[in-house]
């Protein structure tokens, strides 16, 4: 089956880069209202200047959970010896390590998942940012809508820089919200289930809480800063979380029974292959 997985998270990251890097997927053009106060605040300027930088969040959501599960896997590697697994007559294999490089392997997957989600909600609704206006300049002139509140549909109707106005394009759900919450949602409920009672009461409980707190400020800065609204943020936050509890809770179920197969299946082939010494009368 590790082939047939390898193939299914290739096909994922394949379809995330036509959506990220290619027109194949073109995002919605939603129309919009004559001076809407909700689409016509001041422009935040791009990524780069928001308080949480699309570096600083990739940065965490792709090295957080190494530190941490790396650092699990050496916390377990000190204080427990669960023996190896033996694979065929030569390869021995720690559960441990491959249980860690499993959860890791799901957690990409889970980015990506994330990825897929978000542009197809792009792609379909084409949700218009708070700051919609302030980038499109429309000549309310030209429109016939200076007095009138108006429903505009062209798709010329913007005359603004088309970088930004696809920028603003780009808002439900909100794709910051989502990759701040679900490596929280992921990692706290690891924590929960490695952690559990063993570093007293409060440890995992407050890293866990930590997490998530901090993934939840990241989507209220999102909604300070005049860059998503709301229901942005809370979407986005949904898919997040959905999509973690999801994984982990059908990762920890299928580590169980697979745990239990493996154990079978290794003890058959460690009596074949080291047979009992028949004893001799003498």
């Amino acid at each position: 089956m590790l082939y047939f997985q390898v193939v299914i998270l290739a096909a994922t990251a394949m379809l995330v880069y036509y959506f990220e890097f290619t027109d194949t997927f073109s995002t919605a053009e939603q129309g919009f209202i004559c001076r809407d106060p909700t689409l016509s605040r001041p422009d935040p300027g791009p990524e780069q200047s928001s308080s949480v930088q699309p570096v600083i969040l990739y940065s965490v959501v792709g090295g957080l959970p190494v530190v941490l599960v790396g650092a699990g896997f050496l916390l377990y590697m000190c204080k427990d010896s669960e023996k190896a697994v033996v694979m065929g007559n030569c390869c021995y294999v720690n559960p441990m390590v491959r249980r860690t490089f499993r959860f890791l392997g799901v957690y990409v997957f889970g980015l990506f998942t994330i990825d897929i989600f978000v542009n197809a909600g792009y792609m379909v609704t084409g949700s218009l940012a708070p700051y919609f206006l302030s980038v499109c300049w429309p000549n309310y002139s030209a429109l016939d809508c200076q007095n009138t509140a108006r429903f505009i549909s062209q798709s010329d109707a913007c005359i603004g820089n088309p970088d930004d106005i696809m920028r603003a394009r780009k808002t439900f759900p909100s794709k910051e919200a989502a990759l701040s919450l679900y490596p929280a949602v992921y990692l706290a409920m690891y924590v929960m289930s490695c952690v559990g009672s063993s570093g007293g009461r409060l440890a995992g409980p407050l890293l866990s809480l930590s997490l998530v707190s901090v993934a939840v400020l990241t989507g209220i800065n999102r909604v300070a800063e005049n860059r998503n609204h709301w229901r942005d943020v809370m979407a986005g936050q949904a898919v997040g979380a959905a999509i973690a509890i999801f994984l982990v809770s059908y990762y920890s179920s299928s580590v169980a029974v697979v745990a239990g197969l493996t154990d079978q299946i290794s003890s058959y082939i460690f009596r074949l292959n080291h047979p009992p010494e028949s004893s001799l009368d003498c």
